[in-house]
C-alpha cells in the first residue's frame, strides 16, 4: 500500500494488477476501509484484465482525517435536512469525489471504471457527473440517487446503524457492535459465517479506527442533499446493482437511480442485503468486469 497527497489531505491507496489494465476506481461506503472490499473481489476483477485500485476515503483507514473542535449535531443534521434547511458539515460528497479525481491525476490515470457501494456509489455518481471526462464507465451499488423518499431504510437497520457501542473507545466491543450490524442488514439469502466476519472486521480494527470519521461522513451524505437533477448530467454507461433485500437502503432506491440516469442497467438481485457476502462475489465480479469490458467496446 501507499499514499498520495491530494489538496493536502494524505489518501491511502493500494494498486493490484497490470497497471497497463484499463484501471477500476473501487469506492467503500461509509466509515468503511479499503480492507472492506474482499481481497476475492478485487482478485477476481484482477484476473478478468483490470488494474485494480482501492482506497480509503477521507475520514476512514489510513487516509487523512478531519478534526473538529465540536462534535456535529447528528439529530439537528436530519432535522434540518427534511425541512430543506442548510446543513452546516465539514465537507460534502462533491468532496470525496474530487478526492478520488486527485488519486486519478496523482496515479497518471486519464480515464478509470469507478465502482462504488452505498455511499461510495453517491460519490461515483458525482463523479460521473462532475467529471465526465474521467470516466470510462459508472457502477453504482446498493446505493441511492438522495431522494428521501424512496430511501427509508426499515427502522430496525437504521437503529443498527446510528447506535454506537456501550464504549466506542473499547475496540471489541466495536466489533461486536459491527457483527449485530451486519446480522441487522446481511444478505439473508447469502449468509456470512460469523467467524470469518469476525476476522474481517477485526483486520479493520486493527488497521485503524477512527469512529469519529463515521459520523463526519454521514453529515456529508446529509448535506449534499438529492441528487437526481445531478445524475441526469451522466453519460457514462452506467451499472445499478442493488438487493431484493436491502434493509437499510431499498430496492426502490436503486430502481429510482437507474430511473434517474439515461441508459442505466438495473441488476437486482434477490437474496442480497446491504453487504458484499462472499457467496455473491462471483457473480458481482462477472457482471461488473462485462459493464466494463461493454463499456470499452464503445
Amino acid at each position: 500500500m501507499a499514499s498520495v497527497e491530494v489538496d493536502g489531505l494524505s489518501i491511502e491507496y493500494e494498486s493490484l494488477g497490470k497497471p497497463s489494465d484499463p484501471s477500476i476506481v473501487l469506492i467503500m461506503g461509509l466509515g468503511m476501509q479499503l480492507v472492506a472490499w474482499p481481497d476475492a473481489f478485487c482478485q477476481g476483477l484482477v484476473e478478468q484484465g483490470f488494474r485494480v485500485i482501492r482506497f480509503d476515503n477521507r475520514d476512514s483507514g489510513l487516509s487523512g482525517k478531519i478534526h473538529l473542535e465540536k462534535k456535529p449535531n447528528l439529530l439537528l443534521a436530519i432535522a434540518s435536512a427534511w425541512l430543506k434547511l442548510p446543513v452546516r458539515a465539514p465537507y460534502t460528497l462533491n468532496d470525496m469525489a474530487g478526492d478520488t479525481v486527485g488519486l486519478l491525476d496523482a496515479l497518471g490515470i486519464e480515464r478509470a471504471h469507478i465502482v462504488g457501494v452505498s455511499m461510495g456509489g453517491m460519490i461515483a455518481q458525482v463523479i460521473a457527473a462532475r467529471y465526465p471526462q474521467r470516466v470510462l464507465s459508472l457502477t453504482s451499488i446498493m446505493s441511492s440517487s438522495g431522494n428521501k423518499a424512496v430511501s427509508r431504510s426499515k427502522p430496525r437497520a437504521l437503529q443498527a446503524l446510528i447506535s454506537q457501542p456501550s464504549d466506542p473507545k473499547d475496540q471489541d466491543k466495536a466489533v461486536e457492535h459491527l457483527i449485530r450490524l451486519f446480522g441487522v442488514i446481511g444478505s439473508p439469502g447469502y449468509p456470512t459465517d460469523e467467524a470469518d466476519l469476525r476476522q474481517r472486521i477485526r483486520r479493520g480494527m486493527r488497521r485503524a479506527y477512527h469512529p469519529a470519521g463515521v459520523l463526519q461522513q454521514l453529515l456529508a451524505i446529509i448535506a449534499s442533499g438529492d441528487r437526481r437533477a445531478l445524475l441526469g448530467k451522466i453519460a457514462a454507461p452506467t451499472l445499478v446493482i442493488h438487493g431484493a433485500d436491502d434493509p437499510l437502503l431499498p430496492v426502490a432506491a436503486g430502481r429510482d437511480t437507474a430511473r434517474h440516469i439515461k441508459g442505466a442497467k438495473l441488476v437486482v438481485i434477490d437474496g442480497m442485503g446491504h453487504d458484499l457476502p462472499p457467496g455473491l462475489l462471483p457473480r458481482l465480479v462477472d457482471a461488473i468486469a462485462a459493464h466494463c469490458a461493454q463499456a470499452q467496446s464503445r
